[in-house]
C-alpha cells in the first residue's frame, strides 16, 4: 500500500496560508471515510462531548460525529468555499444544533473545552505549531487523534495501523491524551 505523504491535508483541510504564502499547514486532501469513522471511534468520542476537527475540510468528520455520535462537533476551516460547501450539508442534514463550521484560522481558536480534537496535518505543522497551542489549551483527560502524522513530543496512548482504506491506502492514526 502507498502512502501518499506528500498530499496529506489536515481533515480534509484546505489551509494553503495562516499567515502568508510560505506558512503552509497542509494541502486540501479529503480523509477516507472509512478512516473519518476509525478517528473517531479510536478517540472514544461519547454523546454530548464537545470535539473539534482542525482544519475541515468538507465537513465530513464534524458531519459524522454529530449525526453519528451524537457529539457538539465543530469544524475549523480557512477556505471560505469549503466552509459554505460544509454548512450546506450540515442544513440539509437537519444537523445545525450539534454541527458548526468556522471560518477561521485553526491557529486563532480557543481549544480549551475540546474533550476530541483531531487532525490531519503536515509534520512541521503538528511539532511547530499546533502542539504548543493544544499544549497550553487542552483541559486534563482531552484525546487528540492524529492522521499519518504523529505529535514528536507527545507519546501515543494507542497506535493503529489500516493496511487498506478500501480505496488501496495504508494509514496510521495515533491517539494522545492529556
Amino acid at each position: 500500500m502507498r502512502k501518499f505523504g506528500w498530499i496529506v491535508g489536515l481533515c480534509c483541510a484546505s489551509l494553503f496560508a495562516q499567515t502568508g504564502a510560505d506558512d503552509k499547514l497542509a494541502p486540501y486532501y479529503p480523509t477516507p471515510a472509512t478512516i473519518v469513522e476509525k478517528m473517531l471511534q479510536l478517540g472514544g468520542l461519547k454523546a454530548g462531548e464537545k470535539m473539534f476537527d482542525l482544519g475541515s475540510g468538507d465537513g465530513r468528520i464534524v458531519i459524522l460525529a454529530a449525526q453519528k455520535f451524537h457529539a457538539d462537533a465543530t469544524g475549523v476551516e480557512l477556505d471560505r468555499d469549503l466552509c459554505t460547501q460544509s454548512l450546506a450539508k450540515i442544513r440539509k442534514l437537519g444537523l445545525e444544533k450539534n454541527a458548526h463550521i468556522l471560518n477561521g484560522d485553526l491557529l486563532k481558536q480557543n481549544y480549551s473545552s475540546a474533550d476530541l480534537i483531531t487532525v490531519y496535518l503536515l509534520p512541521d505543522s503538528i511539532d511547530n505549531k499546533v502542539q504548543p497551542l493544544l499544549d497550553q489549551q487542552l483541559k486534563k483527560g482531552a484525546r487528540v487523534v492524529a492522521h499519518d502524522f504523529e505529535f514528536k513530543n507527545w507519546t501515543p496512548e494507542k497506535v493503529e495501523n489500516i493496511a487498506d482504506d478500501g480505496e488501496g491506502r495504508s494509514h496510521t492514526l495515533y491517539l494522545y491524551r492529556k
